[in-house]
């Protein structure tokens, strides 16, 4: 009978494991700088960090800033895949944009076949600000989950 209720606890206990959700966070950072000037890449951490151990809670009796370290929180461990600017010298350049794609696409297979499910896609843009400004990025975080 032990032996019995000691598999069930057991086997209740993988279950509960197999259940807990992990989430995984692949970004791309596409360049919208007029010229080809700007820097176009995927970024994918290979380390994790706790945000915890940066967080800090304000009250009313205690408003002290946040005091964690920049080379701390920096993650130094993390792929870097090149990816090709939006514009070049003539203009927009949609090869640039079809191999992006082509990038991207080879990226979220990678993580599929490795028993990560796309989960959700978030994107936005900081595009060029006015007469002079000349920066823009185009961002999306790719977020997976097993």
């Amino acid at each position: 009978m032990k032996k019995i209720i000691l598999a069930a606890v057991v086997v209740l206990a993988a279950t509960f494991t197999m259940s807990a959700q992990q989430y995984h966070v692949v970004t791309s950072v596409e360049s919208i700088v007029p010229n080809g000037l700007g820097r176009s890449r995927i970024i994918n951490a290979l380390e994790d960090k706790d945000y915890k151990e940066f967080t800090s809670v304000q009250t009313e009796d205690d408003n002290t800033r946040n005091k964690s370290k920049r080379n701390e929180i920096r993650v130094k461990n993390f792929e870097e895949t090149k990816l090709l600017n939006f514009y070049n010298i003539g203009g927009i350049r949609f090869q640039n944009i079809a191999a992006n794609d082509a990038l991207i696409t080879s990226m979220i297979n990678d993580m599929v076949s490795n028993g990560w499910e796309l989960a959700f896609v978030v994107s936005g843009v900081e595009s060029e600000g006015g007469k002079g400004d000349g920066q823009g990025i185009f961002i999306t975080r790719y977020i997976f989950k097993k």
